[in-house]
């Protein structure tokens, strides 16, 4: 569950951070911790948090903030908070209040199904179609005590024509809430709210959400504290079933504990379940699921194709071979472990914690590795020279400390999402800090790796160049290609991402199709991958290929004597002629 507080600006300005805590000020949401550690957040996976989800922590009686669920539905589909024990965290204070008489049912015991479109019942009012929970504290039916207060429950679909705008849903349009129109917005009827004229419902309503009836199209369940003793018990009616007719879509469950002049605080344990069509997976990834299924398939198709040429010219293989086969594999049980956890998430309903880590951790090796490849294709190994030499060491070490702090930065992003509800807020902030500072050193690791790259790239094409070596040219300047084309696709994608952020309406709807935005980006990591697999693609000769040289002929008299030279390959102290070729061009 997040927070959602009161605010003293314009209503329109609703938007929520998506990982918010419960701890939360009654004046100000809090701000994110910095722009690195937001890009860290979304540099990662969907959000981890289970459709099996658990909610452990405090529901205090207060006016100035609720707290809130949300998540994306493909119907028919359902929500379940049957699980969800309320109980009182003090003993109470006997107290003579006693509510105005509502439209209920004398029995208390009635539910009535919520309804919504041709089911509403003509002049029906609004408190009629709010389910009352009958059984109090120990499971006696009983009216309900004098002078209690209330919890309120509702759940709500929020369409897609604002869910998908920069600012989202105005949930006061929705009917959840209420503002004045002059930047003050209240979501309970507390005696400020009166005070402002947002209490509409009369004596009805006070220490109640507000609960629009003319605007409110959702379900609506509440239960009934009272006013001291212990008290404990669950949500019985707590199945809010999504009819197809309802639609698919972003679906958010309030709940308020809204009467801080008499309430009392509240405590809630349990899980609730959020379950689609398909399954439990969020509906809004399960196109994610196919998407990684799919490069699963295409890292593997590319890896048998690049072994079977391995070992087809398995005499002619050099080092750099291996580091691409490497590459390949890393992607694809990247791929596969991430489509595993997607699968599992959807078929149970919890995380496959083991695919979820070893997910993350085979996509920093993959970036990893990657890098460092690029590096020693750039540097010419395999076609200029067949030894990095020093640089060599330098280079593996670079790409292990990347290693690390990536891993380090991405596995404590995960923990600071899945468990916030069992991290207190201190420990959230100070983990959000340290990857922060991982953040930094992760970024200044890779402009090495790219000022490297360009470099040494630059570096390689003037001496092919100089030494009028046109087919090795010709392989770099390919290479060149595909590294510009990958950097300008990355900043228009970059671009894009930024104007659509701005953007009134997106462009891609992020609740339905949000994992797009980073799906992109695989594809374009994996066609670099099968560019350079295909520059770099095991063939007969490459083991000579660093000492073959080209020389145009200056006329059909044109001798060439090579030096007597040791063959790189050859461990003997004997002598024998040089393994250089000569390519001649007429």
């Amino acid at each position: 569950f997040e927070t959602k507080p009161k605010r003293t600006k314009t209503a329109a300005t609703m938007a929520r951070t998506p990982y918010a805590r419960r701890q939360i000020s009654g004046n100000n949401n809090k701000t994110m911790k910095s722009f690195l550690s937001l890009f860290a957040v979304l540099s990662l996976p969907a959000p981890t948090v289970s459709d099996f989800r658990r909610f452990d922590g405090p529901i205090n009686a207060a006016s100035n903030y609720i707290h809130f669920s949300e998540g994306y539905i493909v119907t028919p589909g359902y929500i379940d908070i049957s699980n969800l024990v309320f109980a009182s965290a003090d003993e109470g204070t006997p107290n003579t209040y006693v509510p105005e008489d509502r439209d209920w049912n004398d029995d208390h015991s009635a539910v009535m199904e919520e309804s919504r479109g041709d089911d509403r019942v003509a002049n029906d009012d609004t408190y009629d179609r709010r389910q009352l929970e009958e059984e109090i504290g120990d499971d006696t039916e009983s009216a309900i005590v004098s002078g209690s207060t209330y919890v309120d429950i509702v759940l709500f679909h929020e369409p897609s024509e604002c869910a998908n705008t920069r600012l989202g849903c105005d949930w006061t349009e929705l009917g959840v809430g209420a503002n004045d129109g002059l930047g003050n917005l209240r979501w309970c009827c507390s005696d400020d709210a009166k005070g402002l004229g947002l209490c509409k419902g009369g004596a009805k309503q006070e220490g109640r959400l507000i609960v629009d009836p003319d605007k409110f199209d959702g379900q609506h369940r509440f239960l009934g504290v009272p006013p001291s003793g212990t008290w404990s018990r669950a949500v019985k009616f707590g199945m809010f079933d999504l009819k197809e007719k309802d639609g698919s879509g972003k679906y958010v469950m309030v709940v308020a504990n809204c009467n801080d002049d008499i309430g009392r605080n509240l405590t809630v344990t349990g899980e609730y379940v959020w379950k689609s069509a398909h399954g439990y997976l969020p509906g809004n990834l399960f196109g994610e699921m196919y998407f990684y299924f799919a490069v699963a398939i295409c890292y593997l198709v590319l890896l048998l194709w690049y072994v079977i040429k391995f070992q087809i010219y398995r005499d002619a293989a050099i080092p750099i071979f291996q580091w691409f086969i490497a590459t390949i594999f890393i992607g694809f049980f990247e791929s596969f472990f991430k489509c595993g956890d997607l699968w599992v998430w959807n078929v149970d309903g919890v995380r496959f914690w083991f695919s979820l880590y070893t997910g993350v951790l085979f996509g920093v090796c993959k970036r990893a590795i990657s890098r460092v490849l690029v590096v020693m294709l750039c540097l010419g190994w395999g076609v200029t020279c067949d030894t990095l030499g020093g640089k060599f060491k330098t280079l593996v070490m670079l790409g292990l400390v990347y290693a690390g702090v990536s891993a380090a930065r991405d596995v404590m992003t995960i923990i600071s999402i899945t468990e916030n509800e069992i991290l207190t807020h201190n420990e959230e902030e100070e983990i959000l800090d340290v990857v922060s500072i991982l953040t930094f050193v992760t970024a200044f690791i890779d402009v090495t790796f790219y000022l490297w790259i360009f470099d040494a790239l630059n570096q390689t094409m003037q001496y092919l160049e100089s030494m009028n070596q046109s087919r090795k040219l010709k392989r770099y300047l390919r290479l060149r290609l595909f590294l510009l084309l990958s950097v300008l696709f990355a900043v228009l994608w970059s671009v894009f991402g930024i104007v659509d952020s701005y953007n009134s309406q997106r462009m891609v709807n992020e609740e339905e199709n949000g994992w797009v935005l980073t799906a992109v980006w695989e594809v374009n990591y994996f066609v670099v991958l099968m560019g350079l697999s295909c520059l770099w693609a095991p063939e007969a000769g490459a083991k000579e290929y660093a000492y073959v040289m080209e020389l145009s002929t200056l006329g059909n008299d044109l001798e060439f004597d090579t030096n007597v030279v040791d063959s790189p390959d050859d461990d003997s102290d004997e002598e024998e002629e040089s393994s250089f070729s000569i390519i001649v061009h007429e």
